[in-house]
């Protein structure tokens, strides 16, 4: 059996809202730097392929549409590109994904700072596309409103509409994302002294990017990523959001519940990737939130104990798994014969699950062969099995 990829998504505290009160929790070093590192550290001990580190544009909360007024939940958090800047000269394999929303942002920022991340990292850095404007985004800026979203509008014309322009929106994002980072030749730094050339201004290029959101001339003012083009990666739990993936993605995390719908949601990803003229171009992971432990009897405890404390049992948009290690195996096994290239790990605590992965799963993983004992690229892009793009700037190049 071929080898998978393994991620783990890294947030806050854990993946359940009761994590930080689990004893092995660190809630006063959430805002740290070095909890982050002891985080990516750990994955790494694991030869995890690459962690993300997630983000948002409003405080956590428990209310998707809407925010809400609880105190007994982590709130607040740091920021992801900057965390993955922090955390990835200190690493030396691992690839860092962070989290970036494209509602309120602008694509050159996120362009330039995620080609300086793919330097620091030697080649190891990526993107997770996030589309925004839900809850109170927009009044954080001040620029754009949206109208209001709820589950019982969720449905309305009007409002998947609004939801289908946005992913558009993200789509065009990511577009003057590659764009800007082939906006310089892979030799356009000369360097020579001697002569006093340090650039050659005719390999650098003007992306000059017109659209419906975004006007864009370049160049980027950051030479080409060493990768080329970092990883980029989106979530999705529907139609839209999967042709973001098949339309601009290297990476699609899905969420599916079971093995039927494990088989439907790799089958349209796939067919929207053909359609975009990008069949073979898009690898799907499965998100998996796990509580890990030596016992099945023991995992669900911890789990129950923090239902408890939230108030209500645990609800995610990914699969829930308490158990062993044998048995997440034997999961991440039958996603793998069915046709997925990875799977990314929510742990519900950390660093105790995640912890888990490393000394438990990992093991596991690899007695049967699903994973290696070392890592054998140095980029993220080799790893996962894609190629460094041409630059399309260059004569003759096609996209």
């Amino acid at each position: 059996m071929s080898t998978l990829q393994l991620a783990v998504g890294l947030d806050g505290a854990g993946w359940h809202p009761a994590a930080w009160r689990s004893p092995a929790a660190r809630p006063h070093e959430l805002f740290t730097a070095a909890y982050w590192k002891d985080l990516v550290a750990e994955a790494q001990r694991g030869r995890v392929d690459f962690v993300t580190i997630d983000d948002t544009l409003t405080l956590q909360s428990a209310d998707h549409f809407a925010a809400d007024e609880r105190t007994d939940q982590v709130r607040g958090r740091l920021d992801a590109e900057l965390i993955a800047a922090r955390v990835a000269p200190g690493s030396a394999e691992i690839g860092i994904v962070p989290t970036v929303t494209t509602t309120h942002t602008e694509p050159f920022h996120v362009a330039t700072a995620i080609a300086t991340l793919d330097y620091v990292s030697t080649g190891r850095a990526g993107v997770q596309i996030r589309s925004g404007g839900l809850g109170g985004e927009p009044g954080q800026f001040g620029r754009r409103q949206f109208p209001a979203l709820s589950l019982a509008t969720l449905a309305d014309p009007a409002s998947q509409e609004l939801i289908a322009e946005r992913f558009d929106e993200a789509a065009d994002f990511v577009e003057v994302l590659r764009r800007l980072w082939d906006s310089w030749e892979d030799d356009a730094e000369i360097r020579d002294a001697a002569t006093g050339r340090f650039i050659d201004r005719d390999k650098l290029h003007t992306v000059d990017f017109a659209g419906r959101w975004f006007s864009v001339r370049g160049p980027s003012i950051t030479p080409r990523p060493p990768q080329g083009q970092p990883l980029v990666t989106a979530l999705g739990h529907g139609t839209v959001p999967y042709r973001l993936a098949a339309r601009q993605a290297d990476i699609a995390f899905v969420t599916p519940q079971d093995s039927a719908a494990a088989r439907e949601i790799l089958a349209e990803v796939h067919d929207l990737a053909q359609e975009a003229g990008r069949a073979g171009q898009v690898r799907v992971f499965a998100d998996l939130l796990v509580f890990l432990d030596d016992t099945a009897g023991v995992a669900a405890g911890r789990k129950a104990e923090l239902d408890d404390l939230a108030g209500a049992e645990l609800f995610s948009d990914a699969r829930i798994l308490a158990g062993t290690a044998v048995a997440l195996a034997d999961q991440i096994a039958e996603l793998h014969e069915l046709g997925y290239a990875g799977v990314r790990l929510r742990p519900g605590v950390l660093p105790t699950d995640l912890t888990a992965i490393t000394d438990l799963l990992v093991p596991e993983l690899e007695r049967r062969g699903l994973v290696g004992s070392r890592y054998e690229h140095a980029t993220l892009r080799e790893r996962l099995g894609l190629a460094r793009p041409t630059n399309r700037y260059l004569s003759g190049a096609t996209r």
